[in-house]
């Protein structure tokens, strides 16, 4: 039977083991956060004056939130498999995709605002 990740090196502490699983969890919510944000402007925000667009930025929250959930466990496992082989934590591009989305959308929602007619 081959070897699990987690059956290599040492148990970490378990507070950095929680700290690491209580920041999946945050990625979690975020990611779902993300995807409840595109069913509400999706089904429950009236049309905007540019054809398309609503449903163009509910597509970029549900499709970033798919995939901030799918990487979150990726990313938690990388930093726990680090931990037990006492290796360096490895570097994430994750905030920094996500946080680019964020601005994106609330760009695109600002805009939305500022060209609406009156």
């Amino acid at each position: 039977m081959p070897r699990r990740w987690y059956d290599e090196g040492e148990d970490p502490d378990y507070r950095f083991t929680l700290a690491n699983e209580r920041t999946f969890l945050a990625w979690l919510r975020t990611g779902l956060a993300l995807v409840g944000g595109a069913i509400v402007l999706a089904q429950l925000v009236p049309p905007f004056t540019i054809a398309g667009l609503r449903t163009g930025l509910a597509a970029l929250l549900a499709l970033s939130g798919t995939l901030l959930s799918a990487f979150s466990y990726r990313r938690w496992a990388r930093v726990q498999w680090a931990m037990r082989t006492q290796k360096p934590l490895p570097a994430t591009r994750l905030p920094f995709v996500i946080g680019w989305v964020a601005a994106a959308a609330g760009l695109v929602v600002l805009l939305v605002v500022l060209i609406r007619p009156l």
